[in-house]
Order: structure tokens, then C-alpha cells, then sequence
């Protein structure tokens, strides 16, 4: 029986992919964010799903790092785990954030 990869089985550029993408849509989102909230006189609600998107890449690059963690190390489930935790924490703060944002906006 072969050796365990050191991490998650995936093609060689894939998290370059992933981090490339995910980069390039969010600064798309953070840049219309900004520009609407710049031509807004009341732009305050925009600081909301501005948090979402900070948070929301929070929980990525901790998702990111449990897919690419070094599965050899001596506590890898834990490590894996508690990444993991923190992405759905953050992802969920993040969502409260653009509902309190989306609730602010219908108001108007």
C-alpha cells in the first residue's frame, strides 16, 4: 500500500484557481460596494455588506487552509476541525451582517 498524500488530493494548480477566482469576484463585489456607497449620501447600510464580504472572505481563507492542511501532522483532525469551525463562524457573522444590511436598505 502507497504512501497518504500530505493534504487533500487535488490537481496541481487548483488552490491557485480557487484563491484566483475568489479574489478576482470579490474585489468586483468590493469595488461596486464602495462605489455605491461613495455616490450615496446615506451610505452608512453599505458598511454592513462591506462587513459581509470581509467576513465572508474570512471564512474562505480558513476553508482554504483545512482543504490544504498538512494531513501528516500530529493533530491534523483537530487543526481541520477547528479551521473549519472558525469558517462557519466567520461565514455566519457575515451573514448577519448583510441581512442587517438588506434590512437597512429596505427601509429606504
Amino acid at each position: 500500500m502507497g504512501t497518504l498524500p500530505n493534504h487533500l488530493p487535488m490537481e496541481e494548480n487548483v488552490m491557485d484557481m480557487l484563491i484566483g477566482g475568489f479574489s478576482v469576484v470579490m474585489l468586483i463585489a468590493v469595488v461596486t460596494i464602495v462605489f455605491l456607497w461613495r455616490r450615496n449620501r446615506e451610505g452608512r447600510v453599505f458598511l454592513w455588506i462591506l462587513a459581509h464580504f470581509l467576513l465572508l472572505s474570512l471564512a474562505v481563507s480558513f476553508a482554504l487552509k483545512a482543504i490544504s492542511f498538512d494531513l501528516t501532522h500530529a493533530q491534523a483532525s483537530e487543526e481541520i476541525s477547528l479551521l473549519l469551525g472558525k469558517a462557519g463562524m466567520a461565514w455566519g457573522a457575515g451573514m448577519v451582517c448583510l441581512l442587517v444590511g438588506i434590512v437597512k436598505l429596505s427601509r429606504r
